[in-house]
């Protein structure tokens, strides 16, 4: 090895602590553990996931409960930052959350931007339309589509349905207000979504869900990439709360025999 003389010498000093300390920035757990806090993005417009108690005014909901459950597990306290589909990745690449819990399906192009948790929901994409509509999706080949903005359910109706009009909203309400204007001849989203929007709607009865799905999709927690200290805790906590029967006493609440759209739980959340 050369000798370094001492202007070579602080360099290269100066180059190692300034890496080392990019290192310590970089440890995102380390950071929220040190501040107290882990800021984590939900949805507040999407019901039974996330949305706001007419009663409370908070934030409410499975994602909600989630989101509180893994503050706890890092000792921190939690700070809820509402969204919409299209906001949660620049949310959380720019810094502004440190996790992702708003109903966020997992995808191969997803996965090269963020970093996933092991799935802590499964569900189906589905259609809701007029009662008087057709029963099956291909009827819906070149129809006027709704979708909520930046979901997955947007892009798959494009690769579905390519000669369909596929019209984009911030949430899922703005597109059940298109389909009773007729604006829209289907709406399409998870199908404990459609079933929970469809339990609240008071005109209910002039909807139905149809059975057929259109894709499955498992939703996992975000995680900003090459944080594997946050994300190792996550996976941590989420079969922490399926073994200690949690995970399913959540679901209950939000889709359980007495929720407003009951769903049969048919999938557990398990390690990687």
């Amino acid at each position: 090895m050369a000798k370094l003389n001492k202007h070579s010498a602080a360099l290269w000093v100066a180059t190692v602590l300034a890496f080392g300390s990019g290192i310590a920035q970089a440890d995102q757990l380390a950071d929220i553990k040190a501040a107290g806090v882990v800021k984590i993005a939900t949805f507040d417009a999407n019901p039974p996931f996330g949305s706001v108690d007419a009663k409370s005014h908070e934030l409410v909901g499975y994602d909600v409960d989630f989101a509180k459950a893994l503050a706890k597990s890092l000792g921190v306290k939690l700070q809820l930052v509402a969204t919409n589909p299209a906001n949660r990745i620049p949310l959380l690449q720019s810094g502004k959350v440190d996790l992702i819990v708003a109903d966020i399906t997992i995808t191969p192009e997803r996965a090269q931007v963020i970093d996933f948790s092991t799935p802590y929901f499964v569900t189906g994409q589905q259609f809701l339309v007029p009662v008087k509509s057709p029963e099956k999706l291909d009827d819906y080949s070149h129809a006027r589509i709704g979708a909520v903005k930046g979901t997955t359910g947007e892009q798959t109706l494009h690769q579905r349905f390519p000669q369909s009009r596929v019209l984009s909203y911030d949430d899922i309400p703005l597109a059940l207000t298109a389909l009773r204007n007729g604006n829209v001849q289907a709406i399409t989203q998870d199908s404990t979504i459609l079933a929970g929007l469809l339990a609240g709607a008071p005109d209910k009865a002039n909807f139905k869900i149809l059975p057929e799905l259109l894709s499955k999709e498992e939703i996992g927690v975000g995680v900003k990439k090459d944080q594997p200290a946050l994300l190792d805790a996550v996976n941590q906590e989420l079969v922490a709360l399926e073994k200690s029967g949690e995970a399913e006493k959540v679901y209950n609440t939000w889709f359980g025999p007495g929720a407003p759209a009951p769903q049969a739980r048919n999938f557990k959340i398990e390690a990687k």
